[in-house]
This record gives structure tokens, sequence and C-alpha cells, in this order.
């Protein structure tokens, strides 16, 4: 599975790198770095948990 980020729409809200920390992180700009994009079966839970609470959908699975 791959995290995949639309850059443009992310606005740096943060909720995904508090439902995800291991995953992705804002770095001193405000932007999202995905930390690793393809992520295992372990993480899912932490990856699905931070797509959903994005509030202008920049994440998505695939």
């Amino acid at each position: 599975m791959k995290i995949v980020l639309d850059r443009p729409r992310c606005e740096g809200h943060g909720l995904c790198e508090e439902a995800a920390p291991q995953l992705m992180h804002l770095d001193d700009d405000g932007e999202l770095v995905l930390d690793r994009e393809e992520i295992g079966d372990a993480e899912a839970p932490l990856a699905n948990a931070a797509v959903r609470v994005c509030p202008v959908a920049a994440l998505r699975l695939a």
C-alpha cells in the first residue's frame, strides 16, 4: 500500500501527523513530509486514520 499526497491541496493542518506520526510530519515551514510512502499491513490502520482526518482530502491510499 502507498500513501499519496496531493501537495497543492494540503493546507498543513497537521491532523494527519497527529494520527500517524510514524508515517509523516510537518516540516519547519508547515509543509507535510511523508517519511515513508510505502507502508506495510501493520501501519495500514495509521495510514487510514490519517486519510480520514484530513479536512481537505489531500491524502489517499493506493
